[in-house]
């Protein structure tokens, strides 16, 4: 049975976990999910895309559907294909969702200038079209990034490598803040206030502040 969509409110999506996604018939201007229950398909459909009420099923449906265009007509399979790409990033918010959407349109369109940089005839033509290939790859690497620094809200990866930490010594992996702190001098003493030797300085270094301290 296939039913069409319908959109008389916005109703929240319910969860339904990995249940398969249904598949989308089009037939002109109209999309219809495949499902035997209608209201269950809009679910399913919901939960792979992201979606958190009909509207947004609804609109980011009708944009995939456009970007699935082969031939300048919607493709049933490449839109399956966008949508199973959806669902196995599984945006978790409707930001997510959007910049989803776009990371799956623009790898479409990046394997379609792919193929017709495999047909391109002389060196003007490849070289527009492997121009607007590589614009296009940067552009699918930079939504990675934005991705997964969203989920990482906005922290960068610390790699360390080679890690040497003599003994009676400790390290710290992170962000440090370094502020200089000040010695306390013994009542009557007047010093000049200097920061604190390093935990890797010399021996001789740390005797020399101390002599200060004391003189």
């Amino acid at each position: 049975m296939t039913t069409a969509m319908t959109r008389n409110s916005t109703t929240p999506i319910v969860r339904y976990g990995s249940r398969p996604t249904p598949r989308v018939k089009l037939t002109g201007q109209r999309i219809a999910i495949q499902h035997p229950d209608a209201e269950t398909g809009e679910h399913l459909m919901g939960e792979a895309l992201g979606a958190v009420d009909q509207d947004a099923l609804h609109g980011i449906l009708k944009q995939l559907t456009k970007a699935s265009v082969i031939l300048q007509k919607p493709d049933e399979d490449n839109l399956a294909f966008m949508i199973s790409m959806m669902k196995g990033i599984a945006p978790r918010d409707s930001l997510e969702t959007m910049l989803t959407a776009q990371m799956v349109s623009v790898h479409v369109a990046t394997m379609r200038f792919a193929c017709r940089l495999a047909f391109a005839e002389g060196i003007p033509q490849q070289e527009g079209v492997s121009r607007t290939l590589t614009r296009l790859a940067r552009t699918f690497a930079a939504q990675m990034e934005a991705l997964n620094r969203h989920r990482g809200n906005g922290e960068r990866p610390i790699t360390v490598q080679n890690l040497s930490v003599q003994d009676g010594g400790s390290a710290i992996v992170g962000n440090v803040a370094q502020h200089a702190h000040l010695i306390a001098p013994e009542p009557g003493t007047a010093i000049e206030a200097g920061p604190v030797p390093s935990g890797n300085a010399g021996e001789r270094e740390r005797a020399e502040a101390m002599q200060g301290i004391t003189a």
